[in-house]
């Protein structure tokens, strides 16, 4: 399989403008996701897809590889538009405000694609355990609920599931905007129109649910700092 990673990137992030442009150490947020989506080897192509020509200047400026594209509503249909004439099967989608991905994960993800002889799978993403009853009720943290074999049954920045039986002890996972779609999947994401629940949450790998794709989600250990507020900016800085 020809396997290329995609970082989306947006300059004018609803909840932190230029967030991608802030500097981490030496280097801007968008760069520093770049170099280490590079450095973990296992792509044959990396680039970023933006609307930005200060973020298209920033990573040509640096040695990377970018394309602009039309304004869209999510990342993944600026992918969709990014990859369409490009020969590949499996696209991993790397949000460009996760500067601190490692290797296992996104391994992992491919992985699922090998795996998946019967090709039933349309994109996999990953998932990690809440543990802190404030982390749960952020709604900047997207949980996720799946099947018994992994599959996600719906996505929400409310509280899912609802704890109702306090005498069980039920586990909440944060969803992690990490996606790896099969090409074919992706662009027909592309031309489905948004339906009401990816309307309502502003979260839009929804859109694959509300129209009977199959995304299996991946638990991992992983603890990265993603980039929604200028508090989370503070931590990633912390952590370099």
């Amino acid at each position: 399989m020809k396997i290329i990673a995609v970082i989306p990137a947006r300059y004018e992030a609803s909840r932190f403008p230029g967030k991608l442009m802030q500097m981490l150490g030496d280097k801007t947020v968008i760069t520093t996701t770049y170099k280490n989506v590079v450095e973990t080897g296992l792509f044959d192509e990396v680039f970023v897809a933006t609307d930005s020509g200060i973020i298209y200047d920033e990573i040509i400026n640096n040695g990377g590889k970018a394309v602009m594209t039309g304004q869209h509503e999510t990342g993944s249909d600026r992918i969709a538009e990014a990859v369409q004439n490009i020969d590949c099967d499996i696209v991993i989608n790397v949000q460009g405000d996760e500067p601190f991905l490692k290797l296992e994960p996104l391994k992992q993800l491919i992985e699922v694609f090998k795996e998946d002889d019967n090709q039933e799978i349309s994109l996999a993403s990953l998932k990690i355990k809440l543990n802190e009853k404030e982390e749960v009720e952020n709604p900047n943290n997207v949980k996720v609920i799946t099947d018994n074999n992994g599959f996600a049954l719906y996505f929400s920045r409310s509280v899912i599931p609802y704890h109702r039986e306090t005498s069980y002890n039920v586990e909440y996972f944060k969803h992690i905007g990490v996606y790896a779609f099969r090409k074919h999947a992706l662009i027909q994401f592309s031309k489905l129109e948004m339906k009401p629940l990816e309307i309502s949450e502003k979260i839009e790998c929804i859109r694959y649910l509300e129209y009977g794709m199959k995304i299996k989600m991946i638990e991992t250990n992983f603890i990265g700092v993603g980039i929604d507020t200028p508090e989370d900016l503070e931590k990633a800085r912390n952590l370099i």
